[in-house]
């Protein structure tokens, strides 16, 4: 038996996570906002995080949209398998560099905007039961879902935390 409220508490936890991630960028001084960090990971600021979670929208949406029309989509991308993952992760970190995080946070309100019209497509049953839809196979939408909005952005929000702190504390101290 499956709960009736999967699919509500997953648009719910979604778009609260999502907003969230917003008000905290936002919570820093818009002049602090193109901060990098030192550090030596992928992410070194909001642009980057940003443009992480949108172009992992995008690639949830082709997946969607080739599963749906009969396709198996190829997963994660073409040219990648789930075990080169940091290698696609580092591409899409170089592909977005010139890009501003004004722009960066524009797209990804339309495509957060896009994966919830799509998870609003579906019942309960059809996003919950395992293997409904051929190209998720031995997986449920609700995985593919989930792992792209409500979980990634909760990702997202403890690596801008980080930033935003370094970001405040750099204009406490008065450096900038």
């Amino acid at each position: 038996m499956i709960a009736q409220n999967e699919k509500e508490t997953l648009l719910l936890n979604s778009d609260i996570n999502f907003k969230s991630l917003l008000e905290l960028i936002e919570s820093v001084p818009s002049r602090k906002r193109g901060i990098s960090i030192e550090t030596p990971e992928r992410d070194k600021n909001f642009r980057d995080i940003v443009m992480h979670l949108y172009e992992w929208h995008a690639m949830l949406e082709r997946w969607y949209r080739e599963g749906m029309d009969g396709d198996t989509p190829f997963m994660p991308a073409p040219g990648y398998k789930w075990s080169t993952l940091k290698l696609l992760n580092m591409n899409i970190w170089e592909k977005y560099q010139d890009v501003t995080l004004n722009h960066a946070i524009k797209k990804l309100k339309l495509s957060h905007e896009r994966i919830m019209a799509l998870i609003n497509l579906h019942t309960n049953e059809e996003i919950m039961i395992k293997n409904y839809y051929n190209w998720t196979k031995t997986s449920n939408l609700y995985s593919y879902f989930a792992a792209n909005t409500s979980n990634h952005y909760i990702w997202a929000i403890k690596k801008c935390e980080d930033i935003a702190k370094s970001a405040n504390a750099s204009a406490v101290a008065g450096l900038g």
